[in-house]
């Protein structure tokens, strides 16, 4: 496999993901640079929507497509926002709307935990029978006003309690260190190495 389609139009996440696959050589490219228009994502799993989504990609660009579905779940609200993370406030989508969403949900809950989840799905083709299934998640908790300048979505609200930083204030190379992402697309390189050995 030499080039692979990212399956998404969030620039943050396309910079994490080339990042991480860099050393295996493959080429990544966005599917923006095919004009492939983002795919409905009417699942209630994380992998059931990148899922869709790699599938999307790859049959509109004829190339192996690689599909991130991640979002934060928080233990008292019964793992909402979820799938729904990125239009928790609705539409149009926004970082800040979706942050005091979560707040005002969190008001006077004690139980602040919460992780980030994230499932990867690769197909070497639209049709693929066997896609490559990879998952992460990063446990932390929900602060009670945001604290950072960095990262997107809740990174100002979440806190890596191991670190004593939210993700907002982690450099990127510990993110992608520590991150649900980053989990998920070294389990991925693993299983896409046993495949290219």
């Amino acid at each position: 496999m030499q080039k692979l389609v990212i399956a998404t139009g969030n620039a943050h996440k396309l910079h994490e993901i080339s990042t991480l696959l860099q050393p295996l050589g493959i080429e990544v490219l966005s599917q923006s640079a095919f004009n492939v228009p983002e795919a409905a994502e009417p699942h209630c799993t994380f992998i059931e929507n990148a899922l869709a989504k790699a599938r999307h990609a790859a049959r509109l660009t004829g190339l192996p497509a690689l599909a991130d579905d991640s979002g934060i779940c928080v233990h008292a609200l019964g793992g909402s926002p979820g799938v729904i993370s990125a239009i928790y406030a609705g539409e149009p989508r926004s970082d800040a709307r979706n942050n005091e969403k979560l707040l005002a949900a969190m008001h006077g809950i004690t139980d602040r935990r919460a992780h980030y989840h994230c499932a990867l799905v690769l197909l070497r083709h639209a049709d693929d029978p066997q896609p490559i299934i990879a998952e992460g998640q990063w446990h932390g908790v929900i602060l009670e006003t945001p604290r950072g300048e960095g990262g997107f979505g809740y990174d100002p609200l979440f806190l890596d309690t191991t670190l004593n930083q939210t993700v907002a204030e982690i450099s990127t190379d510990n993110k992608n260190r520590v991150s649900h992402r980053g989990k998920a697309l070294r389990a991925l390189l693993e299983k896409l190495r046993g495949e290219m050995s």
